[in-house]
């Protein structure tokens, strides 16, 4: 296994693995701690049916499917299909977020494996928010610290059924959740801003007004072009990114005419402290 760093602030490349055999269990551990320290894994040039991936995935955690997605796998309902071809667009995410921070355990690790991408377009970046933390003023950071913060799965609920009425989302939406707003990373220790523009709706104790200006200021500090990761996809490639410590957001330069297949896993994690 050879490690290579692949940006400034985040992401790494892994090289000599074949995902398709199994792993031995150093491999796996060292796989947890180069996520950990690293926040984005890049294999290039994999071939993976969907139960390897599954199993590929389990190194992360326990293997869940996504609690709100119509594109599961009939036959394994842990895998995620992201389809875009002629009448099946796929579905924008355009925006900084992290994975399912509604939910009372957010993932640990979200692992997407392209198997056809237009060439030179659909980029996906990343952000580091263990260094996003880290740059804030020892005052902000004592702050942040104590304050804790709502997620909401609405902004999900409405993009995914289209439903224009707040009674209608209001009724399909799970009840809001309450994190840190500053987490500790499980395996590594580091304070991570746990916030992100799209789930998080307001901090505790402070209106949706009050708190905007405060979230959008984090989100812009986090995803300074320095803390960013750009990752370029190609045809094979295999990227594990860190839940617990990231953002990303998706670049939608493509349209329907120009064919992109990927499957998305995620591995289970525990509730934010």
């Amino acid at each position: 296994m050879r490690v290579e760093r692949v940006g400034g602030a985040l992401g790494a490349e892994i090289r000599g693995l074949d995902l398709a055999l199994p792993l031995e269990e150093k491999q796996q551990a060292d796989l947890r701690r180069h996520l950990a320290e690293h926040l984005v894994l890049v294999f290039r040039n994999q071939s993976l049916t969907p139960p390897r991936q599954i199993a590929f995935t389990k190194v992360f955690g326990p293997v869940e499917p996504h609690p709100m997605s119509t594109h599961r796998d009939p036959a394994h309902p842990e895998l995620l299909v992201l389809p875009n071809r002629p009448g099946e667009p796929g579905r924008r995410n355009d925006f900084w977020h992290t994975d399912m921070t509604f939910a009372e355990c957010p993932p640990a690790a979200s692992v997407l494996h392209a198997l056809e991408v237009p060439e030179n377009r659909g980029d996906t970046l990343f952000c580091n928010m263990i260094a996003a933390h880290d740059d804030l003023s020892e005052a902000m950071r004592a702050d942040l610290g104590a304050m804790r913060a709502v997620h909401s799965a609405e902004p999900e609920v409405r993009a995914r059924t289209g439903a224009a009425r707040d009674e209608t989302v209001a009724a399909r939406t799970p009840e809001a959740v309450c994190h840190p707003v500053v987490r500790r990373h499980p395996e590594s220790g580091r304070a991570c801003l746990f916030v992100n523009p799209y789930f998080t709706q307001r901090f505790a104790d402070m209106t949706v007004a009050e708190s905007r200006p405060l979230i959008r200021f984090l989100a812009g500090r986090a995803t300074r072009p320095e803390n960013v990761y750009r990752h370029r996809w190609r045809a094979g490639d295999v990227v594990v990114w860190d839940n617990r410590a990231t953002m990303h957001y998706a670049v939608h330069d493509y349209d329907e005419t120009m064919p992109r297949l990927l499957h998305r896993t995620t591995a289970a994690g525990p509730r934010p402290v």
